[in-house]
């Protein structure tokens, strides 16, 4: 039937086009990790979602590779810039530089979170900040995904959210960007007060 056939594919239309296309699909299931998806990075504010603005700093304790732990509510009193990675997302990994340069920028006045999603953990994450060596990013662990569930289900990668000094959500990110130019920075600082100026 020709309706059914085009409604159908209207249908299909709209759910491909309701999916990030910079975004990598975390897995539910235990098994085999994705291989790297080579999406292109996309720019600007699509990807901005202030619809949970409010919502709380996950209260999840964090590990890093060594053993150390991180309660995150212990860092309220300073901003918070999450960043949900994953070492087999290229989107991911191609926005990582410039995460490990916005940290760098805004040392002491914003914590940078850079909290993995794989499943195996500091066996795949040690070998990739050491071959990156990044100068301000540290790594901690979510392999469990315990951190990542107060997003959501199926959470796609890379999510960044920006926190402000009493942690609360100001607002989330879908899918990678460079977090140095300046609209980005513009974004980061509000919840520093613009305290650099949103320079360029």
């Amino acid at each position: 039937m020709s309706l059914s056939s085009s409604a159908m594919s209207a249908l299909l239309l709209a759910a491909l086009l309701a999916v990030p296309m910079t975004a990598c699909d975390r897995q539910s299931d235990r098994g085999a990790q994705p291989k790297e998806n080579s999406a292109p990075a996309k720019q600007g504010v699509a990807g901005l979602d202030r619809s949970a603005a409010g919502s709380p700093l996950p209260d999840t304790v964090l590990t890093d590779p060594a053993g150390r732990t991180l309660d995150p509510g212990s860092l309220e009193g300073a901003p918070v810039l999450v960043n949900l990675w994953a070492t087999w997302c290229a989107p991911c990994k191609a926005e990582m530089p410039t995460l490990d340069a916005l940290a760098g920028e805004y040392a002491g006045e914003l914590k940078v979170l850079a909290v993995s999603q794989d499943l195996t953990g500091a066996e795949a994450v040690v070998p990739y900040f050491e071959e990156a060596g990044f100068a301000k990013l540290e790594p901690w662990l979510d392999p469990d995904a315990d951190f990542a569930g107060a997003y959501g289900v199926n959470v796609g990668l890379p999510l960044t959210v920006l926190y402000d000094a009493a942690g609360r959500e100001l607002w989330r990110y879908s899918g990678d960007r460079d977090w140095t130019d300046a609209e980005s920075r513009a974004l980061v600082e509000e919840a520093l007060g613009g305290g650099k100026g949103g320079g360029g």
